[in-house]
């Protein structure tokens, strides 16, 4: 049947099962290849992959002047960019989106402005980034910022539109609310799971916003480390850099899904 529920451990199993069918079908398709061709690099068996790893977490410099790891320091400057632009973006978001929800002149001034810009890809406007703020933490954060600022903003102000009714605002003006206890008792609690779930979906844009300019400009960092490696096709690397970034979004999905069960108990889903 249609969206009958399952058992809880049979939910677990099988999600285990799915990540076990991955494995094995990479290990068939890496032994295939090599086969063909023992120096193949494209599909690294898992010894490569170990080898690989010791490298990524070998300490850099000398023993006069030891350094982080390769891994470590691509980790810091990624999720530190990753951290400062999305969270700002996100303030942003709220903001703008609320205030073009709540009042129509904001909205008739801005819903235009913000829908169109809300079209132009981020990497789009790279070069306009370059000469605004440079290409060092600023470009950065203004890259992952300015990328999810438009589209959630637009996306709290539809939600808005679409779920807080007139006759609630009516009501709490009736009752001698004021705008601010209406923006927060209304608007803002009706559209609190809305937002928390536009916040799970901007997860994976920020981070292809962030590695698109790192690529480019970065010289650290885990899409400079990708680009670096692709180049002489260290593929166990590249590899094992887009399993943490997948494990990143997956743990912030998660974290935001177990948000909001515990924010908004009466919308679970």
């Amino acid at each position: 049947m249609i969206r009958r529920p399952i058992p809880r451990w049979l939910a677990i199993a099988l999600g285990v099962g799915g990540v076990v069918l991955l494995l094995t079908a990479y290990s068939i398709l890496s032994a295939r290849q090599t086969r063909k061709n023992e120096n193949q690099r494209v599909i690294p068996g898992w010894q490569t992959f170990k080898e690989g790893a010791a490298r990524l977490v070998r300490p850099q410099g000398s023993a006069e002047d030891p350094q982080p790891s390769m891994l470590a320091t691509d980790l810091k400057a990624t999720y530190w960019r990753l951290f400062l632009g999305f969270f700002t973006g996100v303030a942003l978001s709220i903001v703008m989106g609320i205030a073009m929800g709540a009042y129509r002149f904001i909205e008739a001034l801005l819903a235009p402005v913000m829908s169109f810009l809300a079209k132009i890809p981020p990497t789009a406007m790279l070069p306009i980034y370059f000469v605004l703020v440079g290409t060092d933490q600023k470009m950065f954060t203004a890259m992952v910022a300015l990328g999810v600022f438009f589209n959630m903003a637009q996306s709290i102000y539809q939600a808005i539109a679409g779920e807080v009714k007139t006759v609630s605002i009516d009501k709490a003006y009736t009752l001698g609310a004021s705008d601010p206890e209406i923006i927060y008792e209304v608007i803002w609690k009706q559209i609190l799971p809305s937002v928390l779930d536009n916040l799970r979906l901007q997860i994976g844009p920020a981070m292809i916003f962030l590695l698109a300019a790192e690529m480019l400009v970065g010289g650290e960092g885990m899409g400079f480390r990708i680009r670096m490696e692709s180049r002489v096709l260290n593929m166990s690397v590249v590899y094992i850099y887009l399993t943490i970034l997948g494990l990143t979004g997956l743990m912030a999905d998660y974290g935001l899904l177990w948000l909001r069960r515990w924010l908004c108990p009466w919308c679970v889903r």
